[in-house]
This record gives structure tokens, C-alpha cells and sequence, in this order.
């Protein structure tokens, strides 16, 4: 549909039609201190040249540096033929199946999705995806909430250790529902919850825990232990995921004795660039006794009448398939375009392909790791097993550093200071199977420079 805007005559007819003077009486009800007051900070518009200008610019910043930031972001390989299919007219131009059943290759594409990441998580279902890891971690919190039917508590362990920027967010999302996130520090010298610290909670009503794992210091927690400890104090466990991790680490579903009961992430490393920050594309697992909390759609797999195998929407608690007050959810989605992204290079990689991109990952940084070690003013903050990430330690503010790395070219890290002041001078490092020893080579060559400035 072609967009085309009013014109004053035509704003002006409607509003005589309409009996009123003007556009802001029709707001009139609401009190004059809650209206939005003239945007006067916005610039006058550009021509188009102007602005692919202007944007052209500003890709080629995110050009030609080496990239050693991850926090949840990850800069893997991504096969050609990923996108090649990806931009296809039936992909790229395809939105929300609403006929649904009339867009049978969307809704397969949807359901080899899931399948893929419910045998990743090792979960009986996973729903079309959700907006990004952080809102799906919101989204599981709620839906630990409403699954819990033998709690009564609208509280969640929430550990530092999970992301800031996704218990940021899922702080904005929840915490006007009357959930409260109670805080669970780490243990200073390997950069994980003590599991010894949950006895201080023992026997009180909590809806869910939350495991990260790996965990956003890189560092893999004691998950049997913690998924042990809720199940034996009726605690529900959501787990927080990097899915390339799963490739080589013990899925959530053997975690304790019964496994977790809803995992949740963040499928950007699978065949999605980083793109300056987005699009993402957040997956949500659970066990078959939750499936009816789940939030989003599912796409169900079944036969016609003729025998003839078709695809169809099966559970879909969202706002715009049911009433607004019975929906599980207002805010998720299903990232189309991002998940068949995902689905593609899932397809193409195969377990083994996942296997070989996590294990030279973590080979790189325990190389990277060694050889900085050797530098200088920087020492590893966390003794314990790490997964493609690792903290470090320098002798001089982190900021000043990163900037003096950039002008070198390498993107070295996410300074951890104004998340974790406790601390001190800590970079979060990352590697990814696309670092080579020349890149990491020249990853130390630069922060020694660095700290010399």
C-alpha cells in the first residue's frame, strides 16, 4: 500500500466533518501535562541522496576493524548461501501469516524452527521466536509466573551474573506487574553464583530462578546443583542460553535431576550479522506441561484429508488471535526474516558444523587468554571454566584503552565498570571461530600499545 499523506485541505475537511477545530481537540480528554509537547529537537528532513549518504557514512564505521566484543552479540561466520536464500522475494517481502494456513512454506520454514531449537535447548516445544533474548527472558519470567500453579509468589531469583541490559529489561517490563527480581550475587573469585549462598532462600515461596549459562562473564555455573536446589524447593528454573554454546555443554533438559522447565536466548548467532544492533530473533523452549503458558504462536504439523502433509497455527495466546485480557503476552512477535536466517544456517551447519564453530571459539580465546596473560598490567579476574569469554583485569581505566585499541583498528571488548564497578578495570573479552592467530596476535599487540599510551 502506497503512503500517502494528507494534505492541509484534506486534514481541514475531515476536521469540519468532524465538528472540531482542530487536531489536538480530539485529544482534549487528556490532561495538557500528559501530552507529548512539540518536538522542536528534530532536524529538517534530507533528500534521499542526503541520507543514504548519511548512512552509507555510518556503515563504514563498523567496517575494517576486528571485532573482539560479544555481551551477547557474537560475529560468527555466516555461509553466502544464508542471505542469498534469505533475500529471496517469498522470504524477504513475507509478513505474518494472518491467512495462515494459505502460507504453507512460512509456516514449514516456522516449524523446522522449532523443531531445530527445541532439539538444540533439548525441550519438548519452542514457540515462532520472540522480538530478542532480553524480551523473551521477560516473557519467561511472566510465564514462570502464570505456570507456577503451587506458588503463590510473584518473586524471581534473578542473578547478577544473567546480563545487565537483559535484566534491565526485564526489570522495565515486569516490575509494574508487581514482580519483584530479588538479586543473587556471584562469588568473587570465579565469576558464579555459590551455590551454598541459596540456602539463604531455602523453603520460601519463589516463582522461578534463573540460570545463565554460560553466564555474562563467559563463566559456566554449577547448573545441577542450582536446577537441584529449586527442584527440591518446588522453584521452577528458567534458563538463560547461548545457543552455540549447547553445541558442546549439557543441554538444560539434563540439568538436576528433572532439567530446567523453560529455556530462553538469544538465536543471533545463528546466521544473523550484527548489523550495528539488530534485528534479532529470541527463542523460548519449555516442557510439554507448560506449552499453554507459552507466549507467542506454535506451528503444529499434521495431514488433510487426502493424506497430504500441511502445516497450521495450533496455540496462538497472543493479543491479536484472542481477547487482550486472556493473551500471555502483549509484546511478542515472531521475527520472520531473523528466524529464517536462523533456520537456514541451522540447516546448512548440521550438529557437527556447530560443534567444530563452539569448539574453535572456545579455542581461541583459552589462546587469547594465554597470551595476554603475558602482558603487562593485565591478569584474568575469574579462575573458572569459561565459554568464549573471559574477564579481564588492567591497571588503567578500561575506556581510555578501548578508544586507543579502536584508532589501532580492533574493537577490543566491553568495559565492564559501569555495570560492575566492584570490579574495577575489567573488559569482558570475546572470540568467535572467525579469529585467526594473526588476528589474535594482533588483538594483544594492540592492547599492549594501548596500555603503553
Amino acid at each position: 500500500m502506497p503512503f500517502i499523506p494528507h494534505t492541509d485541505s484534506d486534514v481541514r475537511a475531515m476536521l469540519d466533518t468532524m465538528g472540531v477545530d482542530s487536531v489536538s481537540a480530539l485529544f482534549d480528554e487528556i490532561p495538557a501535562h500528559l501530552r507529548c509537547q512539540p518536538l522542536t529537537a528534530i532536524p529538517d528532513g534530507l533528500s534521499e541522496m542526503d541520507a543514504l549518504r548519511i548512512m552509507q557514512e555510518r556503515s563504514q564505521q563498523d567496517a575494517g576493524a576486528l571485532c573482539f566484543i560479544g555481551a551477547g552479540a557474537y560475529e560468527h561466520h555466516i555461509p553466502a548461501a544464508v542471505w542469498d536464500l534469505v533475500a529471496r522475494g517469498e522470504f524477504m517481502t513475507a509478513y505474518t501469516p494472518y491467512q495462515a494456513e494459505a502460507s504453507q512454506g512460512t509456516l514449514q520454514v516456522i516449524y523446522e524452527f522449532q523443531s531445530m531449537m527445541a532439539h538444540i535447548t533439548g525441550m519438548d516445544v519452542c514457540n515462532a521466536s520472540v522480538y530478542d533474548g532480553a524480551s523473551g527472558l521477560s516473557e519467561a519470567v511472566l510465564m514462570a509466573i502464570r505456570a507456577h500453579k503451587k506458588s503463590k509468589s510473584r518473586r524471581i531469583l534473578m542473578p547478577k551474573t544473567v546480563s545487565p541490559l537483559y535484566r534491565s529489561a526485564v526489570k522495565a517490563i515486569v516490575e509494574m506487574q508487581g514482580i519483584e527480581l530479588v538479586e543473587l550475587d556471584y562469588q568473587q573469585d570465579n565469576g558464579t553464583i555459590n551455590p551454598a549462598s541459596l540456602e539463604a532462600f531455602s523453603g520460601q515461596d519463589y516463582a522461578a530462578l534463573v540460570i545463565p549459562y554460560p553466564n555474562f562473564f563467559g563463566a559456566l555455573e554449577d547448573v545441577d546443583t542450582l536446577t537441584r536446589w529449586a527442584e527440591a524447593n518446588n522453584i521452577l528454573v528458567i534458563a538463560v542460553v547461548n545457543p552455540m554454546a549447547l553445541a558442546i555443554l549439557t543441554p538444560p533438559n539434563e540439568w538436576g535431576n528433572k532439567g530446567a522447565d523453560i529455556v530462553v536466548g538469544e538465536g543471533q548467532p545463528f546466521g544473523i550479522p550484527l548489523s550495528s544492533g539488530g534485528p534479532y530473533v529470541g527463542f523460548l523452549s519449555c516442557k510439554q506441561e507448560h506449552v499453554r503458558q507459552m507466549p507467542g504462536r506454535i506451528i503444529g504439523r499434521t495431514v488433510d484429508l487426502e493424506g497430504k502433509t500441511g502445516f497450521a497455527l495450533t496455540l496462538q495466546a497472543r493479543e491479536q488471535h484472542i481477547r487482550r485480557a486472556k493473551a500471555t503476552s502483549n509484546i511478542c512477535t515472531n521475527q520472520g526474516l531473523a528466524m529464517t536466517a536462523a533456520t537456514i544456517y541451522l540447516s546448512l551447519m548440521g550438529a557437527e558444523g556447530l560443534e567444530r564453530v563452539a569448539l574453535a571459539s572456545h579455542h581461541n580465546i583459552q589462546t587469547l587468554t594465554q597470551q595476554v596473560s603475558q602482558i603487562a598490567g593485565v591478569k584474568r579476574v575469574f579462575d573458572n571454566v569459561v565459554f568464549h569469554e573471559v574477564v579481564l583485569q588492567l591497571d588503567k581505566p578500561v575506556a581510555p584503552v578501548l578508544a586507543k585499541m579502536a584508532e589501532l583498528g580492533v574493537l577490543g571488548g566491553l568495559d565492564l565498570s559501569p555495570y560492575y564497578p566492584e570490579l574495577g578495570n575489567a573488559l569482558l573479552v570475546c572470540t568467535t571461530e572467525t579469529k585467526n592467530a594473526a588476528d589474535l596476535a594482533r588483538f594483544a599487540q594492540a592492547l599492549t600499545q594501548a596500555l603503553a599510551a
